[in-house]
């Protein structure tokens, strides 16, 4: 791995990039000069279109692009990936989620035999729950399930529930409580009985501040409204490599299932900690979603870079990140099922990316990872969509579609949707000029005088870059396959930035001191141990407690 800021093709790069600018090249340029330009910046897998045509590159960008990556040595760091060498380095580990769903040829046959047996287990469990066999304390069947996690252990899951609503199965409820806010916990437990309510909890060590606060919040609801201490393992299981603290608990060993350090927390639905994802919409869906994950993984290692949709994604993020200026990017999903689908994005890309040191201490002396944003559908054409047209940032967008609706009565409106969603980057990459928006004006009978006045301000600059993904349906396996082309698209960029995708040291910081913090708002005295904003800010709650 080279690190960019020493990279002869970052030079070359920045060169060509002012040539772009200097050129006036557009986006909109680029497709008058060249009528076959979809067809060629296009790649399609397995029930699935990604349109990279509207982004501000021409093949030469493209080639020299392909060229930073072999300088940064990509091919083999996917091939250190799928060994399973200790390419987290920092916490001399794997990063083996692709072992979750690829039996890996080259790797420990130890990773493939853990990955097997939990599935194993993970289908015995869900079945036992949706035959009955499974009960609560009363003998009443499981109708509720509430997932207690946080970051990876509730993002990633909660965003497959949502997305994959219409598999569903029939007397099954699914939560999904993160914030250490006990608002959260109660305002969920308002809507379970402890009869029938089954609680995941989901944390590695089972120690990690808001999942113990919440578990033991709904240990004591179980307990206070008539669940029996002898029975507390009928209504809760965990997903932890902290065995022992979980039996503390109440857990049943059996019923304890496993995480390896092999695994991050943010790529770690595909493990055990997809559990609610298998007790909502069945065993059959979660195993289809890990083969669509498949698909991706055998496409990110086999396919040739110019036709690696993964690579492609990374080396446009790492463009517009490094040389364009900018310092977002938007995730638009035209589905309301994947309204979760940019916060998920968001820990993945940002707590993947968001470092600067490069992998041997050296301090990064480029831009790394861009702020990951956006919401679901049309809402954001009437709220966020305007500074995305007129305003001053540059901040190349993310379009998903899908193609078929799961509601065939509805066809018309679904194509209502797909309308708003390609206008939308048409928008973007086209704009309209002053001498557009004037002879609209003229032509709706306004003077010339107050036209040209307003034309100013109708001016949309265009040549703002976009990717559209078109899913020709949203199924288990078509989002097993999206979910993991961005996971691999992470990591092509932390390896051009010459960067650890896979620790999160600033998120350890954040905790250490928030158990001081604790202890602080808890004593007895006026608090005078840190900074005057921090004294200040913990007397003020404790005067007016």
């Amino acid at each position: 791995m080279t690190s960019p800021s020493r990279s002869k093709a970052w030079q070359k790069l920045a060169s060509h990039y002012l040539n772009l600018h200097q050129n006036g090249t557009t986006i909109a340029s680029l497709f008058k000069a060249d009528k076959s330009r979809f067809d060629q910046l296009q790649c399609q897998l397995d029930g699935l279109l990604f349109d990279y045509s509207k982004n501000l590159v021409t093949g030469d960008t493209l080639a020299r692009l392909r060229d930073l990556a072999d300088e940064a040595g990509l091919r083999d760091a996917i091939a250190a990936m799928y060994r399973g060498d200790k390419i987290n380095t920092t916490e001399e580990r794997p990063a083996l989620h692709v072992a979750l769903r690829t039996p890996l040829k080259d790797a420990d046959p130890a990773f493939n035999a853990a990955v097997n047996k939990t599935l194993a287990q993970m289908e015995a469990f869900a079945d036992k729950v949706h035959s009955g066999a499974w009960t609560g304390y009363t003998g009443q069947a499981i109708d509720t399930i509430i997932n207690i996690g946080i970051g990876g252990s509730d993002l990633g899951p909660a965003m497959v529930t949502a997305a994959l609503q219409h598999w569903q199965l029939p007397g099954i409820r699914t939560f999904f409580v993160s914030n250490v806010d006990p608002a959260h916990m109660r305002m969920t437990l308002s809507n379970a009985s402890p009869e029938t309510t089954l609680f995941i909890i989901a944390s590695k060590s089972f120690s990690t501040l808001e999942t113990h606060q919440n578990a033991a919040l709904a240990r004591r609801w179980y307990l206070d409204n008539g669940g029996d201490e002898k029975q507390v393992s009928k209504h809760f299981v965990a997903v932890s490599a902290n065995v022992p603290r979980a039996r503390e608990f109440g857990i049943a060993e059996e019923n304890i299932f496993p995480l390896w350090d092999w695994v991050g927390g943010r790529y770690s639905l595909w493990s055990a900690i997809g559990l609610p994802i298998a007790l909502s919409v069945g065993m059959k869906q979660f195993r289809a979603l890990l083969a669509g994950a498949r698909i991706a993984d055998e496409h990110f290692r086999d396919a040739p870079f110019e036709k690696n949709i993964p690579v492609i994604m990374g080396l446009l993020s790492v463009w517009y990140g490094g040389f364009v200026g900018a310092t977002s990017q938007v995730v638009l999903p035209y589905s309301q099922e994947l309204h979760l689908f940019p916060a998920f994005l968001q820990q993945l890309d940002m707590e993947s990316l968001g470092k600067s040191v490069e992998v041997d201490g050296n301090r990064l002396l480029v831009p790394s990872g861009l702020v990951i944003w956006g919401s679901a559908g049309t809402n954001g054409q009437h709220s966020f969509h305007q500074l995305l047209h007129q305003g001053t940032h540059y901040i190349p967008a993310d379009f998903i579609g899908i193609v078929n609706s799961h509601f065939e009565a509805d066809t018309d409106q679904h194509h209502h949707l797909l309308a708003n969603c390609f206008s939308q980057s048409q928008a973007l990459m086209w704009g309209k000029s002053q001498r557009q928006a004037f002879n609209e004006l003229l032509a709706q009978g306004m003077a010339e005088a107050p036209a040209y006045a307003l034309s100013k301000h109708k001016v949309i600059p265009g040549n703002k870059p976009s990717n559209t993904f078109l899913l020709d349906s949203l199924n288990p396996q078509t989002l097993g396959t999206l979910i993991a082309l961005y996971e691999h698209k992470v990591f092509v960029e932390s390896v051009i930035w010459h960067i650890n995708a896979f620790d999160q040291w600033g998120v350890e910081l954040g905790k250490q001191l928030g158990e001081k913090l604790y202890g602080a708002l808890k004593a007895d005295t006026a608090c005078d141990s840190f900074d005057a904003s921090t004294n200040g800010l913990i007397n003020h709650c404790r005067g007016h407690e």
